[in-house]
């Protein structure tokens, strides 16, 4: 019993597991952090797509606008190019009319038949002059047209500027608020870590520095053998001893952690690599060490540990300590884990 004391102590000073757990910490919690990171830039790009669909319709509506000015541009082209016509034509019925009041003038013989021209050029002139003003009034109106397009494409303009700096604006806010969750996420973790290192700390002294009982990496980790008899998943009086200690220090920092700062204690449970028979209470390794944490959960709730604060999971043999078939390594793999840690 010596030796087997001796070795224990041995295998208890290999730190190489616990810099690999923690290490896996680490990894979690930047693949936490990086999660978080994802879902605010996914948030952003959602809004940036909705102001994206807005500017769209804000362009789509200037370019309608604008094509609309440009073709009442054109007709008002064409109306002053009439108007132009008209006036040339109406200079040359004045002129026309003066030749015959001339002729008049001078041809007495000739006056019925100058007459009756003349009438005909005032009669021409004065429609002429009517189908100008009409232009003329068709021109007022294109242009109050035009001005009324200008003015909608201004205010078209002004909006789609401030719907612009309002995107601006969010996305500064949303890069900010990312900032600031990161430093408040990366402060709940530190301080989440100081509880774990202060709970870990009075576990050793209640425990008494006892070699079967292990400390890997951020979690404690304690032998089947400990706890339960072997092939049964009920707490045994020795495993209910050790569990009670446990229990008072986590009631004890659990009073001290703050209300914000969601904690659980993980109870997860393990078996070696030798299936069970199949025939009994409990048909697998799966069962059995689902069963066995979910025995160490209760009887913290016994004691007095609010249960939304305990987790159980079952791993059955798929995460050994130690690889290997060997009666040592399949004893380290028994074993039932405790991790203080986020919920």
């Amino acid at each position: 019993m010596a030796g087997v004391g001796a070795r224990y102590r041995e295998r208890s000073l290999n730190y190489w597991p616990g810099f690999v757990d923690a290490l896996a910490t680490l990894l979690l919690a930047i693949m936490f952090l990086l999660s978080v990171f994802v879902l605010a830039q996914f948030l952003l790009s959602q809004e940036i797509t909705g102001k994206d669909a807005v500017l769209n319709r804000l362009n789509s509506q200037i370019d309608e606008l604008t094509a609309l000015l440009a073709l009442e541009k054109s007709n008002k082209q064409s109306f002053e190019d009439s108007i132009a016509e008209l006036q040339a034509s109406l200079v040359a019925s004045e002129g026309e009319k003066s030749r015959l009041q001339q002729l008049l003038e001078s041809g007495a013989g000739e006056s019925d038949a100058a007459q009756a021209k003349v009438g005909a050029l005032n009669s021409k002139l004065e429609e002429e002059q009517q189908i100008s003003q009409r232009a003329l009034s068709q021109i007022e109106l294109l242009n109050q047209q035009i001005s009324a397009l200008r003015r909608q494409i201004s205010a078209l303009e002004v909006a789609l500027g401030a719907s612009e700096q309002r995107d601006r604006e969010s996305q500064t806010k949303i890069t900010d608020l990312g900032k600031r969750l990161n430093v408040a996420l990366a402060q709940r973790v530190q301080e989440l870590n100081r509880y774990r290192s202060d709970f870990f700390g009075r576990l050793r002294e209640i425990l008494g520095g006892r070699s079967d009982i292990r400390i890997v990496g951020d979690r404690f980790v304690f032998p089947s053998e400990v706890l339960f008899s072997s092939g049964d998943a009920e707490l045994n009086e020795s495993g209910k001893a050790e569990m009670l200690k446990v229990a008072r220090a986590l009631l004890q920092i659990g009073s001290e952690i703050p209300d914000d700062i969601s904690w659980v204690l993980r109870v997860d449970g393990h078996t070696d690599n030798i299936p069970l028979s199949g025939t009994g209470r409990i048909r697998d390794n799966w069962e059995l060490s689902s069963t066995r944490a979910m025995s160490v959960v209760r009887y913290f709730i016994e004691q007095g540990i609010p249960a939304g604060r305990l987790v159980a999971a079952g791993f059955g043999e798929f995460h050994p300590l130690e690889e290997g078939d060997t009666n040592e390594a399949r004893a380290k793999n028994r074993r039932i884990e405790l991790k203080l840690t986020e919920r």
